[in-house]
């Protein structure tokens, strides 16, 4: 059984290293505290814009607007600048990534305003543009 397990474990290596050598993204190295929270923080993200989505489709249009700014809009930047800066994601990215980044606060603040006026219509049509910052980022670059 453990020689197996041992095979499977080498076999499970092996592939992982084969994605990652035809993984044609962009690797940012960065150390571990600032990927893991780089990694949070997405995850975070991924949650926010679930809840948005949830909160639109109750039709809590101006609630889904609130949780967009203050979770991703631009009022959201900054949150790792007081973390030692092996702590800090954002001193490690490429310049590229920090404009899809601002992008991304951007289209969220967007979001936020068109949907303070209650109007999912118009909400509706601003948010598609929350999720292409994400995409973006994620087709383009990796930290493993």
């Amino acid at each position: 059984m453990t020689v197996h397990r041992s095979i499977a474990a080498l076999v499970c290596a092996l592939a992982a290293a084969a994605a990652a050598a035809q993984d044609a993204r962009q690797f940012v190295e960065m150390p571990a505290a600032a990927r893991e929270n780089l990694r949070r923080e997405m995850v975070d993200n991924l949650a926010a814009l679930q809840e948005i989505v949830s909160l639109m489709g109750a039709g809590r249009v101006k609630d889904a607007g609130e949780v967009a700014e203050k979770r991703l809009g631009l009022s959201a930047m900054g949150k790792n600048r007081d973390l030692p800066l092996d702590a800090r994601p954002g001193a490690r990215m490429p310049p590229g990534t920090r404009d899809i980044g601002t992008n991304g606060h951007k289209a969220a603040s967007a979001f936020a305003a068109a949907a303070a006026g209650g109007d999912a219509t118009k909400a509706l049509a601003a948010m598609s543009d929350m999720p292409s910052s994400c995409a973006a980022c994620h087709l383009t670059y990796r930290t493993r």
